[in-house]
């Protein structure tokens, strides 16, 4: 049964729903963030495209494979001897056009960009190179995304992995990550997720870890 309270200074969701609210404004949009406080939950979404905003309170089960993946892409990146900054929570927003809060996120590219900042601005500050969402409770808003013009986007759906690759202003969807053009992500990274759900993150990881080569 699904819970939302919104009132002068509460904002809830139960688990494992979502709401969407039509014809809404970015002050709307603001005004909730504003009523939610310093709380993580429940995410917020704002799409200036299609006027609407998205409230999603994620299961235990998300937050596990977001876990799993964020700690996979940081093994991969280790292997590749990259630097990185990873952010979770964080509210990337442009005023008027699009708000989001992705599941987890990594500078690579552009992390000096942002060393040392308390506060990422996308009026100024370059977006993150990659953002990764996990569907389960809801479905994420490709567009939005779009809007803050972030290079390439992972969604985890039913166990499958999308990648999506900005191109002009627009997402593709592709069969190989820019990030890590040399390896099959989409085939070896659902497989550890579910190892890790499976038979816990540790082994999953583990196994990972002493594979001699990603393919």
């Amino acid at each position: 049964m699904m819970l939302i309270t919104i009132s002068e200074n509460e904002l809830m969701l139960t688990p494992g729903n979502e709401a969407i609210f039509p014809h809404q404004t970015w002050e709307d949009y603001q005004r909730l963030l504003d009523l939610r406080q310093d709380k993580t939950l429940p995410k917020l979404y704002f799409n200036s495209k299609t006027q609407e905003i998205r409230l999603m309170s994620p299961l235990p089960s998300h937050g596990k494979r977001i876990d799993l993946l964020r700690d996979l892409v940081k093994i991969l990146l280790r292997r590749q001897g990259k630097d990185w900054e990873c952010f979770d929570p964080i509210t990337l927003k442009i005023p008027d056009q699009a708000g989001l809060e992705p599941d987890t996120c990594f500078y690579i590219e552009n992390r000096q960009a942002i060393l040392g900042k308390n506060k990422i601005d996308l009026a100024i500050d370059p977006p993150p190179d990659l953002a990764i969402e996990v569907d389960f409770t809801s479905i994420t808003d490709i567009g939005a995304y779009e809007l803050l013009k972030i290079p390439e986007l992972w969604v985890y759906r039913q166990e499958s992995l999308n990648i999506y690759l900005l191109q002009n202003k627009s997402y593709q969807d592709s069969e190989k990550s820019n990030l890590f053009p040399d390896i099959n992500i989409k085939k070896i990274l659902p497989y550890y997720i579910e190892l890790g759900w499976t038979e816990g993150s540790s082994i999953a990881l583990r196994q990972f870890e002493d594979l001699d080569k990603f393919s």
